[in-house]
């Protein structure tokens, strides 16, 4: 499954996306090939982004997007070649959670009460 501003997607492999024979090109779902026009849109609102790629199991990767103001969205694909793949389709720098990218996180109050699950 893929999730990129709303947007759902199948694929063609058990992952949802597939390598070119003889090309070693990863073919992504059109699930995938939305969260390329999502990350390419967010990079052109905020300007030059970086991007987090985490592992979910079987429910694929994450890609969380940060723009230079500190803002961030993310995305949902079939897995971490698909989200790698999606980076560099993008024209978006693949970084790590360290400790200079995790500063770059600019976090509001209602994104914290978010992740706490308070829900208020």
């Amino acid at each position: 499954m893929t999730r990129a501003s709303g947007a759902d997607g199948a694929g063609d492999g058990a992952d949802g996306s597939a390598a070119d024979a003889g090309s070693g090109t990863l073919r992504l779902s059109g699930g995938a090939d939305d969260a390329v026009a999502w990350l390419r849109r967010f990079q052109h609102e905020r300007g030059e982004s970086v991007a987090v790629v985490d592992h979910l199991g079987r429910s694929g990767a994450r890609i969380v997007a940060i723009g230079p103001d500190g803002r961030f969205g993310d995305a949902v694909v079939e897995s971490v070649a698909a989200a790698q793949e999606v980076c560099r389709r993008a024209g978006v720098q693949l970084k790590s959670w360290d400790l200079e990218t995790s500063g770059m996180v600019a976090v509001s109050a209602a994104d914290r009460e978010k992740m706490a699950g308070t829900g208020r």
